[in-house]
């Protein structure tokens, strides 16, 4: 008579991962090093992906309080490649456009900056002198670090603003300093916070325009025009601001808008994120050979222990499941720790510059799930590989 057909013992899931475990928990050092090469790929991904888009949002909160809505007008040059003058009754005419809230100007002073007399004239600071209106911040969103702003009473005095890069490259570091601009003292009565959509100003000094045509011999024309207009009617105001400005001759006035410029630093960040994702898989694909070569010495060294299973009733199916496991969890390990270290990293560097962090739950989700396909990846073929070992064939090698 015939018994009951044998049927080989199935393994559960808590009995899978006791096993696998044992495996690791016998070589530590092997484990960790493997683990190490998956757990800086994945945290220089998140890393990357955190920081880009930290700084993304950032510079797009940055925006969003500049407002896009500035359009400036420069001064060019002719056919003939002479530098062309606008009109002194510039802004009066920008004024006139309909959706114009606010319009402003600079003008160019050809003037000599000094920290002292003492100091050589031909010895160039590198600070460029620039005559401004009382409304100049106002039109811009910007605001002083330091000290005041043009006035009414001071533009006509001998006083002057200092951008934040040329108070450094002049040291000076507070209100109340003397410099001399050609030949004449000037007393520094601000200096500006560091200004985003016109970063030029930042290298400038800047004087009221009487007080430039007082004591510089500034000619009064403006160089550059600022407007503000309403966001809907930033494109229109747009194509009619140059002939505006220098009526017959717009040709020789270039018209842009200066957040542009910040967002065209989001899309440039865009691209150096991808690149920097291209190198953080290849990291991760590095941790995943030293995972596969692992497994491999691991199938190697514990041939006797497979063809032990093996006689004991162990099914390929189980050898194989073991040696997956194992391969499975070491990545998780290296995985779980490197998406841990990246999001560490991104919150300290962003707050080191100010940003709010940002770490996208997709890049964390991700960069786990990447090393489970590297984990199966590398322990395929060292898995396949044990279970085809024959029981006498494993032993006797042992």
């Amino acid at each position: 008579m015939n018994g009951p057909a044998l049927r080989p013992a199935r393994l559960r899931p808590a009995d899978v991962l006791r096993t696998g475990a044992s495996g690791l928990r016998a070589r530590r050092t092997r484990v960790v090093l493997s683990a190490l090469g998956i757990a800086l790929g994945i945290a220089t991904m998140v890393a990357v992906v955190g920081l880009s888009t930290s700084s993304r949002a950032d510079l797009l909160d940055r925006l969003d309080r500049l407002g896009t809505n500035l359009l400036t007008a420069e001064a060019g040059k002719n056919e003939l490649g002479q530098d062309v003058q606008l009109p002194k009754s510039a802004v009066a005419m920008v004024e006139r456009i309909g959706p114009v809230q606010h319009a402003t100007a600079t003008g160019a002073v050809n003037a000599r900056v000094r920290r002292s007399d003492v100091v050589p004239e031909e010895l160039a600071s590198g600070v460029t002198v620039q005559a401004a209106r009382p409304d100049l911040l106002d039109a811009l969103g910007a605001r002083t670090s330091q000290g005041s702003w043009l006035d009414p009473a001071s533009e006509r005095l001998p006083t002057v603003v200092l951008g934040s890069v040329a108070a450094d490259r002049l040291g000076i570091t507070a209100p109340g300093a003397k410099i001399l601009l050609n030949d004449r003292w000037y007393v520094v009565t601000g200096i500006l916070a560091p200004i985003d959509l016109v970063p030029t100003l930042d290298r400038t000094a800047l004087v009221g325009f009487p007080s430039a045509e007082r004591y510089l011999g500034f000619d009064g024309h403006p160089t550059t025009v600022f407007e503000r207009s309403t966001d809907a009617s930033v494109e229109a105001v747009q194509q009619v601001l140059a002939r505006t400005v220098n009526p017959g001759n717009e040709g020789s006035v270039k018209v842009s808008r200066p957040s542009d410029a910040l967002a065209a630093k989001a899309a440039t960040d865009k691209g150096l994120t991808a690149l920097m994702l291209g190198l953080g898989a290849v990291a991760l694909l590095v941790g995943g050979v030293g995972v596969a070569n692992t497994m491999v010495i691991s199938v190697l060294e514990r041939r006797a222990e497979i063809g032990l299973r093996r006689a004991l009733g162990a099914t390929k199916g189980a050898i194989r499941l073991q040696f997956l496991t194992e391969s499975l969890l070491l990545s998780a390990l290296g995985g779980t720790a490197g998406a841990a270290l990246g999001a560490v990293a991104t919150l300290a560097f962003a707050r080191a510059q100010g940003w709010t962090a940002v770490v996208p739950p997709w890049s964390l989700a991700g960069g786990l799930g990447a090393t489970l396909v590297i984990g199966v990846a590398a322990g395929l073929y060292p898995a396949v590989r044990a279970s085809r070992l024959h029981p006498t064939v494993a032993l006797n090698a042992s």
